[in-house]
C-alpha cells in the first residue's frame, strides 16, 4: 500500500478546532467544505471543470502512477471575529452565559441541498462558538469568488415569539442559543417533472432543549431567507448533534424521514418527520404546490442518558433496508436500526474499539473524525483523531471488526497502516514513533477507495507551546486500495442509468466525481474509455412527448410570465431522461478532450454529438409547446425568438413529430401577429461593423468581415454584452437573467432578445440546458478576429463540433 499514490497533499496553514465527521463534508454543487477555526474553506476538485484560469492548487508531491495531480480551486467563508449578540445583554442569568465569546469561531456548517438560491445553488449554514447562526451564499463566481451573508438567523430567532407566551426571559434566550445544526436532503415525491418545491428543513438544536425547523424561501429583493415551520421541546438538556436520514416515501405524495439527536447528558432520542405534498387551486402551466410537516418523537430512546457525551451521530444510507444510525462514544461504536425485514438486524450493536499502536497517540478512546461507507464491500470505515483507521465488516447484515474472510486485506490494521504510510510519504523530513497524524475529518472521495482527509502533526510529548499562527495542517487525497475496472463500470452504470436524479437538483459534477477522478488522475482512462463508450451510448427514454402546456387565454399579464418561467424551470429540468444526457454528454466531452488515439477521439466525439443531437431536440420540443400554447399572447417583438425555434425544429433529421409541431405553431403565429420583415428576420447586425450577419451556426456568429461572436446557448443570439455567465462544466456562454444584471435598465439586451419570452427563459434557466452544470459569474464575451470568412451552408444547431 505504500506505492500508492498521491492525488493532492496541500499543506494548510491553519487551526482545527476538534475532530469531526463535518469538518470535510460535500455539497451538491460538488464543492467540499474544510472547516477551520477562524474560515470554512470551500474548495472545488478540477475533473469536469473548464475554467478560465488554472486550478489555486496542485499536489507538490511527485506522482508516477498518475496521469496528472488532482487540482482544487479555492475560495473561503471568513466569518467574524466578533460577536453578533452579546448574550448577557440579552439575559442576565447565568445558563446564558455563553465563554464562545471570548474567542468566536467557527463550531459547524451545514450544507443545504442545491438549487436554492436564486443562481441555482447551495446555501450554507454556519454556527459559531458564540451559538449564533447565519447563512451564506455565493456571489457570481461561486468557485474563486466571494461568498456574502444573507441572513441572521439568531436575529431571527430572537425576534420570534416563545412557545409558552409566559416564558421566563432566560427561557427564551436558551432557546436562541444554537447548539447543532443539520439540513436535510430534498424528499423525492414520485412525481414527474419534479416540481419547484422546496421541502429541504434546517433544523437547530438550542441549550433550551428544543428543535426548531426551519425553511428556506428565496425572496425577490434578495437571496431569500429561512422562516420557522415548527418548534418542539424534547429534553430538558443541551441539543450538541442532530442528523437527518434519508426521506423515503410512506404512501402517495408523503415522505418521511427520522431526526436524531444527542443531549449532553448522552442520550440519544428520535423524532419522527413527515412531509405531505398538497396541490393548490391555482391554475397553472404545471402544479402549484404546498407543504404540510408533522413532527413526532418517539418514545423509544436509542440510547438512555449516562453522562458519556456522544461526539459523533449520523445516519448511514444503506440499498436495500432501513438506514443505520451510527453513534460513537469514547471507546465505543454503536449502531442502531428499526426493522427493515425478519432475515435482517434491527435494535441496537455495540462494538468496542480495538486501539492500532501505531505511534505514542494510539488510542481507543480518540473521537471519531470520519466515517464512509463502501456499498461494493458492505464495510464502513471509521477513523479516529489518532491517525487509525477501523473497518466494519459485513456492516448491513451482521456488524463486527472481523472480516467475513481470512483473504479479505481490508482490514482495521492495514488501513491503519495505510494512513501511517501517507502521513510518511507527505513528510519530507521523516517520521518516528512519537510524531502523530491527528486526523480531524474525513470523507470519501469517489464513494469506494478514495478518501479525502486532514491531518495535523504533533508530538505530544513535546510540551512546548505552540502559537496558532504556527499550526499547519496537512489535506490528503488518496486511494487506500485500488479498483478494477469491473468496479468503476459498474459504478458508471448505476450513477448514469439506474439511479433517480429531478429531486435533489444536485450538479452532474456531485455525481460524476467518482467517474471524472478514475478517467483524468488515475492513469486508466485507455482502459476504461472503450467499455464507458458503451454505456454512455444508450439512450435513455424521451420524456418530452409527454410535456403537457395547457393553451393560456388570459392575455399577457404578470401572471403569465410568473407560470411561463415556473413551467419553463420544471420541464427543462425535471426530468430524468434529460439529466441523464446531460451526465452523459460530460462524460462523452472528457472522454473526447482526455483521448490521443485518434480513431478512439472519433469514437468519443460521435457518443458526444449523439447526446448532443438528443437534448437538442428534447428543447426543442419542450419550448415549441410552451410557445403553442401563449400563441395568444405573444407581442411582435418576441417572433424573432419563435422563428429561431421553428427553424431549428424544422431542420433535416429532426423527429417528424418535432418538426410537424414547429410548423403549426409557425401558422398560428403567422395568422396571430402582424410581422414586421424588417425585425423578425433570421439575421443580425455585426455589433463591430454593423453588417448583417446570417444565422448559420448558433454557437458562434461570423460577419462577412471576419468578426466573430459567440452565441447565447439559450436562445442563439449574439453576445456582443459583457452581461454574460459562462458554464463551469462545458464552457457555454448565456445572457445574464435581466435580475442578475447590474445595468439600470434593459439596454444591454441584444435588440431581438427584449421580449418578455426570451426574459422568463433567461431566468428559468439557472443552469446550462446542454450538461446540466452551473454558471458562474458574468464576463466580457471576447471578439476574435479572423481572415476567413463565415461558410454558406445550412444552420448548425448543436453546440460543439465533435
Amino acid at each position: 500500500m505504500s506505492q500508492l499514490p498521491i492525488y493532492t497533499a496541500l499543506s494548510v496553514p491553519t487551526i482545527l478546532t476538534h475532530p469531526s465527521i463535518r469538518c470535510l463534508q460535500w455539497s451538491e454543487d460538488g464543492q467540499l467544505c474544510l472547516v477551520t477555526k477562524y474560515a470554512v474553506h470551500i474548495m472545488t476538485p478540477d475533473p469536469g471543470v473548464n475554467f478560465s484560469t488554472r486550478a489555486d492548487i496542485k499536489t507538490p508531491i511527485s506522482d508516477e502512477q498518475s496521469d496528472r495531480p488532482l487540482g482544487w480551486y479555492r475560495t473561503m467563508i471568513e466569518c467574524t471575529r466578533g460577536q453578533t449578540h452579546s448574550w448577557p445583554a440579552i439575559s442576565q442569568g447565568w445558563g446564558a452565559l455563553s465563554l464562545g465569546s471570548l474567542d468566536v469561531s467557527v463550531r459547524a456548517v451545514a450544507c443545504s441541498p442545491s438549487g436554492l438560491t436564486s443562481r441555482g445553488r447551495c446555501v450554507l449554514a454556519v454556527l459559531n462558538s458564540n451559538m449564533e447562526v447565519s447563512l451564506w451564499v455565493a456571489s457570481k463566481n461561486h468557485l474563486k469568488g466571494e461568498w456574502s451573508t444573507i441572513q441572521d438567523v439568531t436575529g431571527y430567532m430572537l425576534d420570534l415569539p416563545g412557545l409558552d407566551r409566559d416564558i421566563d426571559e432566560a427561557s427564551r434566550t436558551l432557546g436562541s442559543q444554537v447548539m447543532s445544526i443539520a439540513w436535510s436532503g430534498q424528499p423525492h415525491f414520485g412525481i414527474y417533472p419534479a416540481p419547484l418545491v422546496d421541502a429541504s428543513v434546517l433544523a437547530v438544536g438550542t441549550r433550551a432543549g428544543s428543535v426548531k425547523l426551519l425553511r428556506f424561501k428565496g425572496n425577490v429583493d434578495s437571496e431569500g431567507m429561512v422562516y420557522l415551520i415548527r418548534e418542539a421541546k424534547f429534553s430538558e438538556k443541551w441539543i450538541t448533534h442532530l442528523s437527518w436520514s434519508p426521506w423515503f416515501v410512506t404512501s402517495d405524495r408523503k415522505c418521511q424521514s427520522v431526526l436524531a439527536y444527542a443531549t449532553d447528558d448522552g442520550a440519544v432520542g428520535l423524532i419522527t418527520i413527515s412531509q405531505i405534498l398538497q396541490t393548490t387551486l391555482d391554475p397553472g402551466f404545471v402544479p402549484t404546490y404546498a407543504l404540510e410537516l408533522v413532527s413526532e418523537q418517539q418514545t423509544e430512546a436509542v440510547c438512555a442518558p449516562n453522562k458519556c457525551a456522544v461526539p459523533t451521530l449520523d445516519w448511514i444510507a444503506v440499498p436495500g433496508r432501513n438506514p443505520i444510525l451510527v453513534f460513537s462514544k469514547p471507546g465505543v461504536i454503536h449502531l442502531w436500526s428499526w426493522p427493515s425485514s425478519l432475515t435482517q438486524w434491527h435494535g441496537g450493536r455495540v462494538l468496542f474499539i480495538q486501539a492500532q499502536r501505531l505511534s505514542i497517540g494510539s488510542s481507543e478512546f480518540s473521537p471519531v473524525s470520519g466515517l464512509s461507507y463502501v456499498k461494493q464491500r458492505d464495510v464502513l470505515l471509521v477513523s479516529l483523531f489518532d491517525g487509525s483507521l477501523h473497518v466494519v465488516h459485513n456492516f448491513s447484515v451482521e456488524p463486527s471488526w472481523t472480516p467475513t474472510s481470512s483473504e479479505d486485506q481490508l482490514t482495521s490494521e492495514a488501513l491503519s497502516q495505510a494512513s501511517r504510510a501517507f502521513f510518511a510519504q507527505a513528510t519530507p523530513a521523516g517520521i518516528g514513533y512519537m510524531d502523530v497524524n491527528r486526523i480531524s475529518g474525513l470523507v470519501s472521495y469517489d464513494l469506494h477507495s478514495t478518501l479525502t482527509w486532514i491531518y495535523e502533526s504533533l508530538r505530544p510529548s513535546d510540551f512546548s507551546y505552540k502559537h496558532e499562527a504556527r499550526h499547519e495542517s496537512m489535506f490528503l487525497t488518496a486511494p487506500f486500495w485500488l479498483l478494477d475496472e469491473d468496479t468503476i463500470l459498474r459504478a458508471t452504470h448505476e450513477t448514469l442509468i439506474l439511479m433517480e436524479y429531478t429531486a435533489t437538483r444536485s450538479v452532474p459534477l456531485y455525481r460524476l466525481r467518482p467517474l471524472l477522478l478514475h478517467l483524468c488522475n488515475t492513469g486508466r482512462f485507455a482502459e476504461l474509455c472503450p467499455s464507458l463508450l458503451e454505456v454512455l451510448n444508450q439512450i435513455p427514454p424521451d420524456d418530452s412527448p409527454t410535456v403537457v402546456v395547457p393553451p393560456w387565454s388570459q392575455g399577457l399579464g404578470d401572471d403569465l410570465q410568473l407560470q411561463l418561467r415556473r413551467s419553463f424551470a420544471t420541464h427543462l429540468f425535471g426530468w430524468d431522461g434529460l439529466l441523464s444526457l446531460r451526465m452523459r454528454l460530460s462524460v462523452a466531452d472528457m472522454c473526447w478532450r482526455l483521448c490521443n488515439d485518434p480513431q478512439l477521439r472519433v469514437g468519443c466525439g460521435q457518443v458526444a454529438q449523439n447526446q448532443l443531437v438528443e437534448i437538442s431536440y428534447r428543447i426543442l420540443r419542450i419550448l415549441v409547446r410552451h410557445l403553442t400554447a401563449i400563441v395568444t399572447a405573444l407581442t411582435p417583438s418576441d417572433v424573432p425568438f419563435v422563428l429561431r425555434v421553428v427553424v431549428q425544429s424544422r431542420l433535416a433529421g429532426s423527429p417528424l413529430d418535432l418538426s410537424s409541431e414547429a410548423e403549426a405553431l409557425s401558422n398560428k403565429v403567422n395568422e396571430t401577429i402582424a410581422i414586421d420583415p424588417k425585425i423578425a428576420g433570421l439575421h443580425e447586425l455585426c455589433p463591430a461593423c454593423h453588417i448583417e450577419v446570417p444565422l448559420e451556426d448558433v454557437t458562434r456568429a461570423t460577419c462577412p468581415n471576419g468578426h466573430s461572436w459567440a452565441r447565447c446557448s439559450v436562445t442563439s443570439f449574439i453576445l456582443s454584452t459583457s452581461m454574460v455567465r459562462t458554464c463551469i462544466g462545458c464552457s457555454r456562454k448565456a445572457l445574464l437573467p435581466v435580475s442578475q444584471s447590474s445595468a439600470t435598465d434593459e439596454s444591454w439586451l441584444p435588440i431581438a432578445a427584449r421580449s418578455w419570452v426570451v426574459k422568463e427563459l433567461l431566468e428559468a434557466v439557472q443552469r446550462c440546458l446542454f450538461c446540466g452544470n452551473s454558471f458562474r459569474g458574468h464576463c466580457v464575451s471576447r471578439i476574435r478576429w479572423s481572415s476567413s470568412l463565415g461558410s454558406k451552408g445550412a444552420i448548425r444547431v448543436f453546440s460543439v463540433k465533435y
